[in-house]
């Protein structure tokens, strides 16, 4: 990061209450766009996506950022040709395998956000194996939402109320039920590839998020466009549903 843009993005950082966030949040879209410009298979878009998450992680734990969560693959993704389906589960299971001890290396937690019970056994397998290689670790926690759909999560968060006989359920107790409950919400979530929707991503955890959406598309993700977004960030208000001027 240069001397310049560093000192910009603290000073912003001290004039108003949003600082550095505790939680960024990726939509990582425009792997399969990058892939097709440049006519090459879908799944080499995704493979090179996979290099822009080591990146991001970089920066991020650079900055001291102690939550990095990762939309990697939303149960409507099942739906996708069954060629690059098995394509990006061929490079999770290989990202998975390759970079786990890595990581642990750095001290980062690595843990999973979804329906990981529906997922091939093998890989249900090597989820369980990084979450418990990590589990002490606390320099930073890595979080790769895995057939993961916000809706669902809502769902599934009633239904473990209902099983537990909850009758009266509030924000606090209703958090309990879903499926990473002790990760803060998220105070930044970044979109790439110039859609501007949450896609179904974190709709409990967004409701006061800050919302920052980029043309650049995934893979050429980098750490300029990271700090682009910390600053547009620290120039922000927020309010949590609070209102002036009235």
């Amino acid at each position: 990061m240069g001397k310049t843009r560093e000192k910009e993005l603290m000073s912003r950082g001290k004039r108003n209450n949003s600082g550095k966030p505790r939680h960024v949040a990726f939509i990582m879209d425009g792997n399969g766009r990058w892939a097709e410009r440049r006519h090459l298979p879908r799944v080499l878009g995704h493979r090179e996506g996979a290099k822009a998450l080591e990146r991001a992680v970089r920066f991020g734990v650079q900055e001291g950022i102690p939550y990095l969560s990762f939309f990697a693959f939303s149960t409507e993704n099942w739906r996708r040709p069954a060629e690059e389906v098995e394509g990006l589960m061929k490079l999770f299971r290989q990202t998975l395998s390759d970079k786990t001890v890595e990581l642990a290396e750095q001290g980062i937690r690595l843990r999973f956000c979804g329906r990981i019970g529906d997922l091939p056994a093998d890989i249900q397998e090597n989820i369980e194996k990084a979450e418990k290689m990590t589990s002490s670790l606390d320099r930073m926690q890595l979080i790769i939402c895995m057939n993961y759909g916000g809706r669902q999560e809502l769902l599934d968060a009633v239904a473990k109320a209902f099983a537990n006989d909850v009758s009266d359920l509030d924000e606090r107790s209703f958090r309990e039920y879903l499926y990473l409950p002790d990760v803060p919400d998220p105070d930044l979530i970044i979109r790439t590839s110039g859609e501007m929707r949450l896609s179904n991503f974190f709709l409990w955890q967004a409701s006061y998020a800050e919302l920052y959406f980029m043309d650049v598309l995934w893979p050429d993700f980098d750490e300029k466009d990271f700090i682009d977004a910390l600053m547009a960030y620290s120039k922000r208000k927020r309010r949590y549903g609070a209102t002036e001027g009235f």
